[in-house]
């Protein structure tokens, strides 16, 4: 590990330790080791997810705390594990710090790691830390488990299952605009206070859905699922490659929030657009067999989840395809976040 000159490496790790490294039944050696130590559970699969976040890239200390920075990255690799229909067990965390950082910046990024961790019963159990000459840096894995041979995949949507998506879409880049774009900061003084801080709220803390995509894996109700972190427009056409198949999806049927079409209007935004091209909500996008439709709205009002059909799975001839409000139909282009492509253009997706 490399050495910082305003942090002492072991101290640090130890106080992290003792402030966040709480370990439940499975772990046999978390913080402080070489490496962690843990027992899975007979039957189960071990599912694993990283990120890697880069500052001036995934996100900028003008428009976000520490504390956010880590709660959303966690929620980022969370997300993953849901959307996999596993339950998210335990976390390493690696982190390259500015040489101006001390340990009350590292503990502020922690809590807001715990912080999205906790709910789910995630534990912090190991992870690194180094010096950065170009800011900062933070690298998490998540790990979860599933009873074995039922996760959830991209590749099992068929033609003639039912698209839904959890919550509602586009909130997390309207957030981020009302932070960081002067133009739609003047436009957005018509919002009120509620709706601004809801749009915002939904930036900088997403919720991942982790119950319910335990749910639609532990009924099997899903064919297929990805969670929402690039965009609809873009994972759709993610999950349908996959898959092979194609889908249609219904403009009039997208879940948007009050607060998102008061800020559509009040910009003078397409809130479709907004819908498919905002990223980072991290809400669930699946597939379910027709059959299934029932039992699925059952387990969604047991868990007091919004859930929405937003369209139908289509042959792979079909290909991705739009039906606007004017009943045209027309193919969808991904406009949502690609990421060599959009730090090439210098655009950052939060």
């Amino acid at each position: 590990m490399a050495r910082q000159t305003r942090l002492h490496e072991f101290r640090l790790i130890e106080q992290l330790r003792r402030t966040f490294g709480r370990t439940g039944p499975g772990v046999v050696r978390g913080i402080g080791d070489d490496a962690a130590v843990i027992t899975p559970a007979r039957g189960r699969q071990l599912v694993l997810t990283t990120d890697l976040l880069a500052e001036g890239v995934h996100f900028d200390l003008r428009t976000a705390s520490l504390e956010d920075i880590g709660y959303k990255a966690a929620v980022a690799n969370i997300s993953d594990i849901a959307a996999m229909g596993a339950r998210p067990e335990y976390a390493l965390v690696s982190i390259a710090l500015p040489v101006s950082y001390t340990a009350q910046h590292v503990l502020r990024l922690y809590r807001g790691m715990m912080g999205a961790c906790r709910p789910h019963g995630v534990t912090l159990i190991g992870g690194d830390t180094s010096a950065s000459r170009r800011g900062l840096f933070l690298s998490l894995t998540v790990t979860g488990s599933i009873p074995a041979g039922t996760a959830l995949m991209r590749t099992g949507a068929r033609a003639g299952d039912l698209l839904y998506v959890t919550g509602t879409l586009g909130d997390a880049l309207a957030g981020l605009a009302l932070l960081s774009g002067s133009r739609r900061r003047r436009a957005a003084r018509s919002l009120t206070s509620s709706e601004r801080q809801f749009l915002i709220i939904r930036h900088h803390r997403p919720a991942a859905q982790a119950r319910l995509g335990q749910a639609l894996s532990a009924h099997r109700l899903a064919s297929a699922a990805i969670d929402l972190s690039d965009g609809l427009s873009g994972d759709l056409h993610h999950l349908c490659e996959q898959s092979r198949v194609g889908a249609e999806i219904d403009a009039a049927s997208l879940p948007l929030s009050p607060a998102l079409r008061a800020y559509a209007r009040s910009s003078d935004t397409d809130p479709l657009a907004l819908a498919l091209q905002g990223g980072e909500d991290y809400e669930l996008l699946f597939t379910v067999p027709q059959t299934k439709q029932r039992a699925l709205h059952r387990v969604a009002r047991h868990q007091g989840r919004q859930l929405t059909c937003i369209g139908m799975i289509r042959p792979p001839s079909f290909g991705v395809r739009v039906r606007e409000t004017s009943g045209r139909v027309r193919r969808l282009p991904v406009t949502s976040y690609v990421h060599f492509r959009d730090v090439a253009s210098e655009r950052s997706p939060w």
